[in-house]
């Protein structure tokens, strides 16, 4: 009876899977005349239903069987769209109907939960025909060039990388620093897009929301230039705080995924001054008029500086061990500050690769929050040389989060 509703189950799933495809392809053809249609609901139903047949006899081990209704399957479609693709060159509806063929035979062989996800995944990339040519017509040169880069670096060389310690001090795991690079760039690279969607349209909040998803340095800068120039909206000390609070969130997910151990304590140091820098940017942001303002800094997906940040974090993963036994953790601490001085990124990444008996969870987050603080001594400074005495509000807004941070500081440091 348990293998009877297993069964049942996987079948189901495909019939499901089908159904659902065949409902969207049965939808966008119902102008076409009546018999002219080579597939339509019950046609994708029914191969949802030889798809989960195929799988579920191909399981049982017959796999000669199981081969022929795919293979019978596909050559009636071949068959039947042949014609057709030749007076109208477009073959989405029969990779459709492949595709539905293959999602059934993957319920079919037992993952009908995976099957029925892309079925999903289907409709969807169906349904949003006009939507998806609609994004690519307004793509140029530089946005393919972008996409390119990062699948390079997120999909192109990670699965091939050993997952497992090497070199000095046995401080290098090639699939962890990779991973480490796609993480930092595709922050980049969805501000990136969010900026090419959304970024002219919504003036400078979304350029400081966006913008400092990757580099709210960049972001404090380019606002400050402009509001110490003529053509400032109004909207760019309010841009400057809030570009500083997602830094925080951002520094806060990193941290999560690349140092679990330290999340707690970390949390609990920025805490503080993330509200701070929320609260100064809806304030600014409340008495900011609405403006169209400049872009995001451009497109940060480069190779070379992800290979350079690659170098950079496996240099100090090997300086953090032998400082480990070197000097200890207080030695680790003050590695750790003087690295996130010079980028927070790479701070957070060692401070992950460190064994927790290298320095306390406690001690390395009140590292990570003074190399916060240092970054944030440079966005000050930076406000204060380009928007000058226009930006009083914007390095006032700077401050409460700095007085915050170094008032968490001070007592994490008592506590310890």
């Amino acid at each position: 009876m348990i293998n009877w509703a297993d069964e049942a189950l996987r079948i189901g799933a495909a019939v499901a899977a089908g159904l659902l495809i065949g409902i969207e392809r049965g939808w966008t053809q119902r102008g076409q005349r009546a018999g002219t249609r080579v597939a339509g609901v019950r046609t994708f139903t029914l191969l949802g239903l030889a798809g989960g047949l195929g799988g579920l006899l191909g399981a049982k081990g017959q796999t000669l069987v199981a081969g022929c209704i795919a293979a019978s399957a596909a050559a009636l479609l071949v068959a039947g769209y042949f014609k057709r693709l030749q007076e109208k060159p477009d073959a989405t509806t029969p990779v459709a109907a492949l595709a539905t063929l293959a999602v059934g035979f993957l319920a079919g062989s037992g993952s009908a939960g995976l099957a029925v996800s892309a079925a999903a995944v289907a409709v969807l990339v169906l349904a949003m025909r006009d939507e998806l040519h609609g994004f690519v017509a307004k793509l140029d040169e530089h946005d393919v060039k972008a996409l390119a880069r990062f699948a390079v670096i997120a999909l192109g060389v990670l699965p091939f990388l050993p997952n497992e310690p090497m070199g000095p001090y046995g401080a290098w795991n090639p699939w962890k620093l990779w991973w480490v690079v796609v993480l930092v760039t595709g922050f980049s690279f969805m501000a990136y897009v969010a900026n090419r969607l959304f970024g002219a349209r919504r003036g400078t909040i979304s350029t400081a929301l966006i913008g400092g998803a990757y580099s709210s340095t960049a972001v404090t800068q380019s606002l400050a230039q402009r509001l110490g120039s003529n053509e400032a909206g109004g909207a760019e000390a309010a841009g400057i705080a809030l570009a500083t609070a997602v830094m925080y969130l951002r520094v806060i997910v990193l941290v999560a995924f690349l140092a679990p151990r330290i999340l707690p304590s970390f949390v609990l140091v920025v805490l503080g001054p993330l509200l701070a820098a929320w609260a100064a940017g809806w304030w600014l942001y409340r008495k900011a008029p609405k403006c169209e303002g400049p872009s995001p800094p451009g497109n940060p997906i480069a190779l070379l500086p992800a290979l350079g940040f690659l170098l950079f974090v496996a240099a100090a993963a090997v300086v953090a061990r032998w400082a480990e036994g070197r000097f200890g953790e207080q030695g680790i601490a003050v590695l750790l500050l003087i690295m996130g001085s010079m980028d927070v990124d790479a701070a957070i990444v060692t401070a992950g690769g460190l064994p927790s008996q290298a320095i306390a969870a406690e001690l390395a987050a009140l590292a990570l929050g003074g190399t916060i603080l240092a970054n944030m001594f440079v966005k000050l400074g930076v406000t204060l040389a380009y928007a000058r005495g226009k930006g009083l509000a914007a390095a006032l807004a700077l401050g409460a989060s700095m007085v915050a941070l170094t008032a968490s500081l001070v007592v994490g440091w008592l506590r310890l």
